[in-house]
C-alpha cells in the first residue's frame, strides 16, 4: 500500500505524523507542568492562609472564650471568601471545629485525624472530608506559652483544582491546535520544495534512473568526469580512473585542481566542445569540455576523455607506410631513369663510361640510407629509419645515421617500442625544424650502463627561451593551430617531446636539449640498461 502511494502523499503522511507525535509530547508536558504550577500556586495560598489564622491575635484571643465558635466562624468564613479557597476551619485540641463554611458542623469532631498538627507539625495531603475530597494544609495554633491549643486546616476541593486545571488547558489546547495546522501547511510547503527539487519525480523513477546512469556511466570506453561549480568533482566513472592512470583512487569529492593534470585541468577551465589531445602520462588522450546548465545557471562542468592512442599510432603508421610508398615510386622512377642511362650508354659501345656513372650515382643500403646494417636486425626499428629517410628525402633533407658504437650486444627487442616512440618522435622533431639542403644525424650508443640515442641538426636551433618549458606539454617552437582550425586541435603541437620525456623517465633516464656540434639542436636521451633488462625480464 505504502509503495503504491506518491511521494507527495508520503511525504505529508509522515511529517503529519511526526508533527502530531510532537505536538501530543509537547501538551502532555505542558499539561502537567501547568498542573504542577497550579498546585503550587493554592499551595502556597494555603500554607499562608492557614499560617496567618493560627498567628492572628484575635483566633488566639478567642480561645480564651466560653465559646470561641461565635468568634472565630465570622472572621474565618471572612478570610476563606477574600482566599478563595474552600473552607477555613478552627478546631481545638480535641478537634472540636470553631468553624465551617457549614455553620451546621461547628461544634462537631472533625472527620479526619488532626494528630500532626496537634503534635506540633504541618501536613499537607489529600483527604476526603464533609464537603468531599480535598487538598488540605493543616497547622497546629500555639498558645502564648508554646503548647498546642489547636489547629487550622486550609483546603480546596480536588474538584475545583480539576475545573480550573481544565479551563487553563483549553487555551493550551487551542495552541496546540495551531500549531499542528501550521505544521501541516508547512509540510505541504516543504513537500512542494522537495518535489520540485527532484523534478516531481516519484522513488522508483529515481531509483531506475540511478541504476541506469550507473549501468550507462560504468559500461561507456569514455571516460567522464563531472565537476561542481566549487571545483570539486562529483562524477567519475571507472573508465575516467582507467584512463587517467588512477585505479584504486577514488576521484568523487577531491578538488579537480588535485585529481587532474595541468593540461585536462586547462581543458576543464577553457572549455573545448571539439576536443584537444592531451597527455596522461604516456597515454594520448582526446578531452572536451561543456559547462553544466540547469534553469540558465551554471552548475558545473562535465569533462569527455577518450583513448586516442591507437589511433594516434595507426595515423603515424600508415603517414609512414605513405612515404614509404611514395619513396618507393620515387626510387623506382629514378631507377628505370638510371637503367635507361647505363642501357644507352652500353649501346653506344660505352662500357667505360657506364661502369663511372653506375659508381657515381649507386647508393648503398635501404633507400639509401647509410649506416642501418646494424638496425636491420630490428624489423621496428629499420622499418622507421627507412620511413623516416624517404620523408627527408622528399624534403630535400639529408638524414644519416653516425657509427652504432656497440648497440649491437643490446636486447633490441626489450626496447624497440619505446625506441621507435622516442627515435620517432625526435626525428619528426627535426623534419619539421629543418629545410631543404639541411641535415639530421640520428646517433644510438650503447656502453655499459646506458642507451644513449641523439638527434641533431643544422636547422635554426631552438630559442633560449624555450628550453626550460621544451618538453612540457602543450609547449612547442612550432605555430599553433589557430582556434578554429578543429581538425589541428586534434594534432596539436607540444605532444611527442612530452612522451618522449615521460618513456625517459619511465625508465628511470633523462632527455635533454641544446645547441649541437652541427650549428642546429641536439636532442638526447639516456636510458640505462638496467631498467631495460628489468622490463625485459618482466615481460618474459
Amino acid at each position: 500500500m505504502i509503495q503504491s502511494m506518491s511521494l507527495r502523499l508520503q511525504l505529508l503522511l509522515l511529517q503529519a505524523l511526526i508533527i502530531c507525535a510532537i505536538v501530543v509530547g509537547t501538551g502532555l508536558v505542558a499539561g502537567a507542568l501547568q498542573e504542577r504550577h497550579l498546585r503550587d500556586s493554592y499551595l502556597d495560598r494555603m500554607v499562608g492562609v492557614a499560617q496567618s489564622v493560627a498567628r492572628l491575635p484575635t483566633i488566639l484571643a478567642a480561645f480564651e472564650l466560653t465559646n470561641p465558635a461565635e468568634e472565630i466562624q465570622p472572621i474565618a468564613e471572612v478570610i476563606r471568601v477574600a482566599s478563595n479557597v474552600t473552607y477555613v476551619v478552627v478546631t481545638d485540641v480535641n478537634g472540636i471545629r470553631y468553624s465551617h463554611p457549614n455553620a451546621r458542623l461547628v461544634g462537631a469532631l472533625v472527620s479526619t485525624d488532626p494528630s500532626v498538627p496537634l503534635s506540633g507539625e504541618m501536613w499537607v495531603g489529600t483527604q476526603t472530608g464533609t464537603l468531599g475530597e480535598s487538598w488540605r494544609v493543616k497547622v497546629p495554633v500555639f498558645s502564648a506559652d508554646g503548647a498546642v491549643m489547636g489547629t487550622v486546616s486550609v483546603g480546596i476541593l480536588e474538584s475545583a483544582l480539576h475545573d480550573e486545571f481544565v479551563g487553563e488547558l483549553n487555551w493550551l489546547l487551542m495552541a496546540l491546535g495551531g500549531s499542528v495546522i501550521l505544521g501541516l501547511f508547512g509540510s505541504a510547503w516543504v513537500t512542494s520544495i522537495i518535489r520540485r527539487r527532484i523534478y516531481r519525480l516519484e522513488p522508483r523513477d529515481i531509483a531506475s534512473l540511478v541504476e541506469s546512469r550507473d549501468t550507462m556511466l560504468h559500461g561507456l570506453s569514455e571516460g567522464i568526469i563531472n565537476v561542481d561549480a566549487a571545483g570539486k568533482i562529483t562524477l567519475a566513472n571507472d573508465a575516467a580512473v582507467s584512463l587517467l592512470g588512477l585505479d584504486g583512487v577514488l576521484l568523487a569529492g577531491l578538488p579537480a585542481r588535485e585529481a587532474l593534470s595541468p593540461s585536462l585541468l586547462a581543458v576543464l577551465e577553457r572549455g573545448e566542445p571539439e576536443g584537444q589531445l592531451v597527455l596522461a602520462g604516456e597515454r594520448i588522450l582526446v578531452a572536451r569540455s561543456a559547462s553544466l546548465e540547469l534553469d540558465g545557471h551554471t552548475v558545473g562542468a562535465a569533462l569527455l576523455i577518450r583513448d586516442h592512442t591507437e589511433l594516434h599510432s595507426l595515423l603515424r603508421q600508415m603517414d609512414g607506410a605513405q612515404s614509404l610508398t611514395d619513396g618507393l615510386r620515387a626510387q623506382a622512377h629514378e631507377f628505370a631513369n638510371t637503367l635507361h642511362v647505363v642501357s644507352g650508354l652500353l649501346e653506344l659501345g660505352s662500357v667505360v663510361e657506364a661502369r663511372s656513372f653506375i659508381e657515381r650515382v649507386g647508393r648503398g643500403g635501404p633507400l639509401g640510407l647509410r649506416g642501418t646494417d646494424t638496425v636491420m636486425n630490428n624489423p621496428e626499428l629499420g622499418a622507421l629509419l627507412m620511413v623516416k629517410s624517404s620523408q627527408a628525402r622528399e624534403l630535400g633533407i639529408r638524414l644519416e645515421t653516425a657509427e652504432l658504437s656497440n648497440f649491437s650486444t643490446v636486447d633490441a627487442a626489450s626496447f624497440s617500442g619505446d625506441l621507435v616512440t622516442v627515435i620517432g618522435n625526435l626525428v619528426d622533431n627535426a623534419l619539421e625544424a629543418c629545410s631543404a639542403g639541411d641535415r639530421i644525424v640520428l646517433t644510438l650508443a650503447t656502453n655499459n650502463e646506458e642507451l644513449v640515442v641523439a638527434v641533431e641538426d643544422n636547422g635554426p636551433g631552438i630559442a633560449p627561451h624555450l628550453l626550460p618549458t621544451l618538453f612540457i606539454e602543450g609547449v612547442s617552437s612550432k605555430t599553433a593551430p589557430g582556434p578554429d582550425d578543429a581538425s589541428q586541435r586534434l594534432h596539436r603541437r607540444g605532444i611527442g617531446l612530452a612522451l618522449v620525456r615521460r618513456v625517459a623517465h619511465r625508465h628511470n633516464g633523462e632527455v635533454s636539449a641544446g645547441r649541437g656540434s652541427l650549428g642546429g639542436a641536439v636532442f638526447t636521451v639516456r636510458l640505462p640498461l638496467a631498467s631495460i633488462d628489468s622490463c625485459a625480464k618482466g615481460s618474459r
